[in-house]
């Protein structure tokens, strides 16, 4: 899907109507499921492994530094991964066994039963974010997927699907970062003790 946006303005009216579109009760319970996933894991010290391709990497690199680092707070670091990071691995894997094994054989690395594996594809279809979820399901994690809408193949193995009711790639992209932005805000007021400062 195409849009042919003649002025900045357009485009933000149409940003704008997408973000009302997810201001509904239903909205406001798939991400308190969302937290509620991640939370379960992140308090019991279980890994969250995020992982996506293109814009979707930069969106797990995102997740990852705000929630090892800081969002809003000060506080100890949270067990995240972002599993596109790693060059050596990616490229070790991707060359030896096949890019659509580059994400399941980090899970199979770092992955335990409990923890979270977060899938962003913005197609639902991204065939290395498939094969970690199904290596994820394998060993007891659970999925959360943040897909476009309809949720793809990724969305036979989410337990919590946030799949955004667009099939604009950039639409989709923005409704991620404000969802993913929310969960690291509600994460942080659950999770995690102040910092020790001489840490």
């Amino acid at each position: 899907m195409t849009q042919n946006f003649q002025s900045f303005a357009q485009y933000a009216q149409a940003s704008t109507a997408f973000l009302t579109q997810l201001q509904t009760p239903d909205w406001n319970e798939r991400l308190q499921s969302a937290e509620n996933l991640l939370c379960t894991a992140l308090e019991k010290g279980l890994p969250v492994l995020v992982c996506g391709n293109g814009g979707s990497a930069a969106d797990a690199i995102h997740i990852a530094g705000e929630l090892v680092g800081r969002f809003l707070v000060n506080r100890q670091p949270l067990n995240v991964i972002a599993l596109n990071t790693d060059v050596a691995v990616l490229t070790a894997v991707g060359n030896d066994l096949g890019y659509e094994r580059i994400f399941s054989r980090q899970v199979g690395a770092y992955g335990k039963q409990g923890g979270v594996f977060w899938g962003l594809s913005t197609s639902g279809n991204s065939p290395n974010v498939l094969a970690g979820a199904q290596a994820a399901k394998n060993l007891g994690m659970s999925v959360l997927a943040m897909t476009g809408d309809g949720g793809g193949q990724l969305a036979q193995y989410a337990d919590v699907l946030i799949n955004m009711p667009s099939n604009f790639t950039p639409l989709i992209q923005q409704g991620h970062q404000v969802a993913y932005h929310y969960l690291c805000a509600a994460i942080e007021k659950r999770v995690g003790s102040p910092e020790d400062q001489h840490a």
